[in-house]
């Protein structure tokens, strides 16, 4: 090795050289994870080089070279996030992609992204690239990790992953310079290249490529592990989506830099159980899936005996006086940290257990607006949950929140390098040396969205409150004023809604108009377990989101709602007058969510305009059917007739109502 490949080596700015760090520092210690079958099989960062090496060079002789795209689809499993690692050695960029993308989504990015070759999972995969060759004519190879239903398949393009190996192996075999060619390739790899493109979830049309750099994502991954002293003793957990830019910092890119163990678990349906054999100490996640696993303790806690109920309900009483002011250090009575001893023994430890969290020593939630109760609900078990603000375009990280200083309502301080101002008009910019490359072949949108002293424009609206926190209100685009001139941010008032367990989605409709009205979806776990404690049958989820008592409960959240609304002064005219329970859950391969189930609402406005213009006529009920796609591509219909209830209006406190003429200026 020449003394240039060993300096390049020894930067350390990029993955493949931080690979070799690895394999050289902690070579014994464990790198990767994969059930498998029921039993977990373990590689350290020593075999994983081996594993990644021979892929590489395998990849070489299948003609990757610098500069190539390379598409990486399917789930979390070891092999395609050292694909990712193998593609960067060789200079290329990997493009991850949404496993559960049906093929006419994938077609877009393939194109767009000008890929030639792609590594994926197994046959899903396989057969959705090969229905779509056609419109993606420059990807030439393909290469698959699970053989199960390949074996008769055309193979002249099409390899398996051992294959590939098989041919790094026998070029190291018989070329004596291959090892040294193999890290003189690595070498080349500069912080400033671009490390992966990361396509947005196309809230608002078609996604975006994200073009990410070595440096945007080895400085942000090393500034959050100092911010919450992250390093190789730690574990995580893969299940988040490969082509999401937090998977890819949480499970790559900071594993990489603190050399910490990532465990991919059997398959999406198995995480729960998973999660409880590792017990991670760090542990990312959106509010949905902690949403969702409240929802089911809550579910098991009524079907619970007396004893256990009673035991629960009161040690619970005290974890929502002392939790949260023991795990932030603050001064509790000495009886209540007794029984909140008692309480972790008794209630609080096999519930951390359960969900799998007993070891958590850092956890986090971002994407979407979390309920405070189920925030409080956690921190108050002794789990450090968190909240941070982060974009594809920053890397993931903008801000923060610091231990000790947690709020529900506020999602931190500005992440480490990170610099964020407001401007008149209410959005939010930030700049930092995780800020994004620029979008792929799209040099006019970056200019609209970078500035070119590097400030991000990032389209929500937000202010910092006394404390020095950040609060992000809405989408600024999305904030809007009825027709009388009250405020109507339309995130807040759904988030308001999604708080309630029973509700899974909401979308609330105003700008312009005479009054705010809003499409729920209902949350089929908790409906249907309260339906069943109510002997209310039903054969399905569009006879239950319709029942009479359905509409009277999701009446009752509203009514809440607006009570909670009338007495802020600056959404008091913003109240829901109107409401409907849709008759199908929203759902992203109808184009109604993101992959990252954010609401589509231009498409939503359009699909269903028949339903909002019921809701602002009058009428009482309206008959829709609506197309939908299932998972193996054929379509049908849904039709109903969707009924349409009034809410109730609580007239604005005092001091709201004083506010208001301000508000609408």
């Amino acid at each position: 090795m020449t003394d240039g490949v060993a300096e390049a080596l020894a930067r350390n700015d990029t993955f493949p050289k931080l690979l070799l760090r690895n394999a050289a520092s902690r070579g014994e210690r464990p790198a990767m994870r994969e059930k498998n079958l029921g039993i977990w099989q373990s590689w350290t960062w020593a075999e994983v080089l081996d594993e990644v090496r021979p892929f590489t060079l395998g990849l070489c002789e299948l003609g990757i070279k610098r500069g190539d795209k390379v598409a990486i689809i399917g789930q979390n499993r070891p092999r395609l996030y050292w694909s990712m690692c193998a593609v960067q050695a060789l200079g290329g960029v990997p493009v991850p992609l949404y496993a559960d993308s049906v093929a006419e989504e994938m077609a877009y990015v393939l194109a767009h992204a000008e890929l030639v070759a792609a590594v994926v999972e197994d046959q899903e995969q396989v057969d959705k690239l090969r229905s779509i060759s056609g419109e993606v004519p420059g990807l030439k190879t393909v290469i698959y990790d699970e053989p199960r239903g390949l074996r008769d398949y055309d193979h002249t393009n099409l390899h398996s992953f051992e294959d590939v190996q098989a041919m790094g192996r026998e070029f190291l075999n018989k070329d004596g310079d291959a090892e040294a060619r193999f890290k003189a390739e690595i070498a080349k790899g500069k912080g400033g290249d671009i490390a992966i493109l990361l396509y947005t979830s196309g809230t608002t049309g078609q996604p975006k490529g994200v073009m990410l750099s070595f440096d945007n994502l080895v400085i942000s991954a090393k500034n959050g592990n100092i911010f919450d002293h992250l390093d190789e003793r730690d574990e995580i957990i893969a299940y988040l989506p490969l082509a999401w830019v937090g998977d890819h910092v949480f499970s790559y890119a900071q594993s990489y830099t603190a050399g910490f163990c990532v465990n991919c678990p059997e398959s999406p349906e198995t995480v729960d159980n998973d999660r409880r054999e590792i017990g991670p100490t760090y542990f990312f996640s959106p509010p949905r899936v902690f949403e969702s696993l409240l929802t089911r303790i809550m579910v098991r806690m009524e079907d619970a005996g007396a004893i256990k109920k009673a035991m629960f309900h009161f040690f619970m009483d005290v974890a929502r006086r002392s939790g949260e002011k023991i795990l932030n250090g603050t001064s509790v009575p000495l009886k209540d940290r007794i029984l909140y001893w008692f309480g972790e023994f008794f209630v609080y430890g096999p519930l951390k257990n359960r969900l799998g969290f007993s070891n958590l020593r850092v956890g986090y939630t971002a994407g979407e607006a979390i309920g405070p109760e189920i925030f409080s609900f956690y921190r108050s078990l002794g789990i450090n949950l968190k909240q941070l603000y982060g974009q594809t375009e920053a890397s993931v990280y903008v801000t923060m929140q610091p231990d000790g200083e947690i709020h529900a309502d506020t999602v931190g301080k500005p992440a480490l390098d990170v610099e964020i101002k407001i401007t008149d008009n209410g959005e939010v910019l930030y700049r930092s040396p995780g800020v994004f490359v620029g979008y792929f072949k799209q040099d006019d949108v970056t200019a609209a969205t970078k500035t070119a002293d590097g400030w991000v424009h990032t389209g929500d609206a937000g202010f910092f409150d006394e404390t020095g926190h950040l609060k992000i209100i809405d989408r600024a685009k999305d904030v809007g004023k009825l027709a009388n001139g009250a405020l109507f941010a339309p995130k807040y008032l759904e988030n308001k809604l999604k708080f309630f367990p029973n509700i899974q989605e909401a979308v609330a409709f105003g700008d312009g108009r005479d009054m705010v009205c809003c499409f729920v979806n209902i949350d089929l776990i908790s409906v249907g377990n309260w339906a069943e404690r109510n002997n209310i049958a039903y054969a399905s989820y569009q006879e239950l989101a319709g029942h009479p008592k359905v509409y009277q409960m999701i009446g009752e959240h509203v009514a809440q709602v607006n009570r909670d609304l009338a007495s802020e002064p600056m959404m008091a005219g913003a109240q829901i007058h109107r409401f409907l329970v849709l008759h199908k859950e929203l759902d992203a391969d109808d184009g109604e969510l993101t992959r990252t189930q954010k609401v589509r609402r231009s498409f939503i406005a359009e699909r269903y305009g028949e339903l909002i213009e019921a809701l602002y006529d009058g009428s009482g009920e309206k008959f829709i059917s609506t197309e939908v796609v299932f998972e193996d591509g054929r379509k049908g219909a849904l039709s109903a007739t969707v009924k349409i209830a009034d809410a109730t209006i609580c007239p604005p406190q005092a001091d709201a109502n004083a506010a208001l003429p301000e508000a609408a200026e």
